[in-house]
């Protein structure tokens, strides 16, 4: 007992020290921030530890989250509306909600950063947006959790999400129907779902099943509309680098570069490009694949058209791309007529999916630029 006493003693005695009172008294002042403070650490150790999109590692846990929640969404269904009376479920029920809302948020938090890697700054940003916002309203939608209609398009977003990237790992191809293939799969299981819960007796009436169907059938009607438009990132290729220069060559598997520097801190190259008479202009881009995926990536080197106010295709140059490389599959294409003014090179998939955009600026020049800096890339 005595040494019972003395161990409380001082752990009250280090609870009322300066250096602990402080960090608790801001904690508790800012509380209500908390949710925030570990979703954006969740993504930054989301986006430190997942590397490769087909690390089958990571896969196999996002399969085993994604198991999780398919078992505790349909468990937490049927506790909630009276349809089991296993001891087991109902003494566990209060932390349903809790492990749902974790085991979605590292799904969702997982996708933001894949599908960030593999996101432009443009249209393809679109879905990657939907994403985030998902990530950051499922920290906030506790209260909410047992409203099914939510939770199932929670659910099917990722499910497709996860199966849209995975397929073409599995499979090493590239294309629409392993697009649609991972969207119908995300399709069945959730509708699988919703028909079984209904089954059990989770729905009322017979509209609610309807509803429930209906909800899941819009997004995925949604996410086709998504993909026609480009506003889906062309997982699991990400473009890993990518600039104009001045001169490329390859020697012993290592390509040599040269280039302009940026005025600014934040970029490397210039995007201003001056150009002599006669000389070439090189686009070079490192794609990321997953290993032993063989596809075929555009160079779509463009002109913003002034009279116009239009971009311009002036050449569509392909070359063939296979998957493996932590750095990417490396290629480039020249161009050597160019006109002064805005230009851009979009590398894209065969069927029109942007991976990446490169957007420079030719100004005409006598001479070549002397004083060039070099670069390598392995």
């Amino acid at each position: 007992m005595p040494e019972t006493s003395a161990r409380l003693s001082t752990i009250a005695a280090w609870k009322q020290h300066a250096l602990v009172q402080k960090p608790y008294a801001f904690y508790r002042r800012n509380e209500r921030y908390a949710p925030l403070l570990f979703f954006f650490g969740g993504v930054v150790w989301d986006a430190l530890t997942l590397d490769r999109i087909d690390a089958w590692f990571d896969n196999a846990l996002l399969l085993l989250y994604l198991s999780a929640v398919t078992v505790l969404l349909a468990v937490s269904a049927l506790v909630e509306h009276n349809r089991t009376k296993h001891p087991w479920c109902l003494r566990y029920r209060e932390w349903f909600p809790h492990a749902i809302q974790f085991f979605l948020g590292a799904l969702f938090s997982a996708h933001v950063v894949f599908y960030f890697q593999s996101a432009d700054l443009g249209p393809t940003a679109v879905f990657l947006v939907i994403l985030m916002v998902l990530l950051v309203a499922n920290e906030f939608i506790h209260q909410r959790m047992f409203n099914l209609y939510l939770l199932f398009a929670l659910y099917f977003l990722a499910c497709a999400s996860f199966f849209i990237f995975f397929i073409p790992v599995v499979t090493k191809t590239m294309n629409y129907q392993t697009f649609i293939g991972g969207a119908l799969l995300g399709l069945v299981i959730t509708g699988g779902m919703v028909l079984y819960l209904a089954a059990s007796g989770v729905f009322q009436k017979l509209r609610q099943l309807y509803f429930g169907l209906g909800v899941v059938a819009l997004l995925f009607g949604m996410l086709n509309v998504f993909y026609l438009q480009n506003w889906i990132p062309p997982v699991p290729l990400a473009m890993r680098y990518g600039e104009v220069f001045h001169h490329v060559q390859r020697a012993d598997g290592v390509y040599e570069l040269h280039y302009e520097p940026a005025d600014s801190w934040w970029a490397e190259v210039s995007p201003t490009f001056h150009r002599a008479e006669g000389e070439r202009v090189y686009c070079f881009a490192a794609v990321f694949a997953p290993t032993d995926l063989k596809t075929r990536i555009y160079h779509k080197w463009q002109h913003f058209d002034e009279a116009q106010q239009a971009w311009v295709m002036t050449d569509d140059i392909p070359y063939n791309v296979l998957g493996g490389r932590n750095r990417g599959f490396r290629g480039y294409t020249y161009k050597q007529n160019l006109s002064p003014g805005r230009w851009r090179v979009d590398v894209e998939t065969e069927d029109g999916r942007l991976i990446g955009r490169i957007p420079f600026r030719i100004v005409p020049v006598n001479a070549p630029i002397a004083n060039l800096r070099q670069r390598f890339y392995e």
